[in-house]
């Protein structure tokens, strides 16, 4: 099973001094965004919980806005890494098995409270920044199509999907996968995540209706 998602990434001591500070800083605001909102939150708040003074943070970030899109661009570069950065190469003998555990690595790792936390805030805040919905879009789903397209074209070199277009069956991939458990986690709260066996049947049952109408 993949690892949940932590609340920061590792910074050891060997970490220049700057660069653990600036880690800090970003993981209070994340924090402090998250429970207070982006116009609940102050810079005064993140200095004091991140234990820097008011100027280092200005030294790091040249205002809230700045900040804010900081921590929507990493969350969702690292969590679009964990997902199909670690995943190993396709199984040609076993090709429904092998879909199945991609689905449900994307689901799970997604699927995470702080990342929907996340997006229900970004989405939230669209009127004010739609730049943020489009980083969140481009470096999430559309990111998520284009990696399985590139995947997709492979497995029909291999004689093993069939398509005309690559990045439309991409798309149904991965939406066959993941629209209803998200937008129950969208919508309802962080309860209706859905734990991790009823992650697999969606998975399970996405890859079977994807492998009908594209397996060979």
């Amino acid at each position: 099973m993949p690892k949940a998602e932590t609340n920061s990434e590792k910074v050891d001591e060997t970490t220049p001094r700057s660069a653990r500070k600036r880690q800090a800083i970003v993981e209070a605001a994340t924090e402090i965004f998250l429970i207070n909102g982006y116009l609940g939150t102050n810079m005064d708040e993140i200095a004091a919980r991140s234990a820097v003074s008011k100027q280092t943070v200005y030294k790091h970030f040249s205002s809230k806005e700045a900040l804010f899109v900081e921590i929507v661009s990493s969350l969702t570069d690292r969590t679009g890494d964990r997902v199909h950065g670690d995943a190993p190469p396709a199984d040609p003998d076993n090709l429904a098995a092998y879909l199945e555990d991609y689905a449900f690595r994307q689901l799970y790792i997604v699927l995470n409270p702080r990342i929907m936390q996340l997006r229900r805030l970004v989405i939230g805040e669209v009127p004010r920044f739609p730049e943020l919905a489009r980083v969140l879009y481009e470096r999430g789903p559309l990111r998520a199509i284009g990696i399985l397209a590139s995947l997709f074209e492979t497995l029909k070199a291999q004689g093993l999907l069939e398509f005309d277009d690559a990045i439309v069956a991409a798309s149904h991939f991965n939406w066959l996968v993941m629209s209803t458990p998200l937008n129950q986690a969208m919508l309802l709260g962080d309860d209706a995540i859905p734990g991790p066996d009823a992650l697999r049947k969606e998975a399970r049952d996405g890859v079977k209706v994807f492998l009908a109408a594209y397996g060979r």
